[in-house]
């Protein structure tokens, strides 16, 4: 199942990447070089409010329940180009909870962070394809993790960025969960700033 999960996910982020390459082509092929600034590399950073959604989780009898639970997101990145950036995203779900592992035993969480290293591939200015792996820490015990993420982002001014994101977290050996988020980034630098 979770294979089939990974498969999906790389093939939708392949398709929607290459629609969007395709359209950002097409952009390009009417637009002067005179609308784009030099781009320079720059850090970002990130903060974003997001709810984590666990398909597996457990109520307080035991009982299968989805679990949506709010978590935050620190993420730092480092745009080497105009398409590519590598980066650390941090996440932190603000609760504990208890989660049916793939085994089938109960999995005990107390407020886990869940840091990933991730490459980022921009096939625009508004979108980020982004694939990863790190891990989840927690006081009961800890799991390697593998990320894949979609983000859509408008820049507003001077740097500062909002953008809406979509992850999906495997912790191997574990458990799953998808983190839906809205967040705000501020460029440092320079940056390459889109008319």
């Amino acid at each position: 199942m979770k294979s089939r999960i990974v498969l999906i996910a790389v093939l939708f982020c392949c398709s929607v990447s290459n629609h969007l390459w395709a359209q950002e082509k097409e952009e390009a092929s009417g637009s002067s070089a005179s609308e784009h600034e030099e781009f320079k590399p720059h850090s970002t950073v990130a903060l974003v409010f997001s709810h984590a959604h666990v398909f597996s989780g457990e109520d307080a009898g035991g009982q299968k329940k989805v679990l949506i639970m709010p978590a935050w997101g620190l993420d730092y990145n480092y745009h080497l180009s105009p398409k590519w950036a590598i980066g650390l995203h941090t996440d932190i779900i603000v609760e504990s909870f208890k989660v049916e592992g793939n085994d089938g035993e109960t999995i005990e969480r107390s407020y886990p962070i869940a840091p990933a290293l991730m490459g980022i591939y921009k096939p625009n200015h508004h979108w980020s394809l982004m694939a990863g792996a790190g891990g989840e820490f927690a006081k009961e015990e800890n799991f390697f993790l593998t990320r894949l993420g979609l983000e859509y982002g408008a820049e507003i001014r001077n740097g500062w960025e909002v953008f809406g994101s979509l992850a999906y977290d495997i912790k191997w050996s574990a458990y799953d969960t998808w983190v839906l988020g809205l967040g705000i980034s501020k460029a440092f630098g320079g940056h390459h700033k889109h008319e």
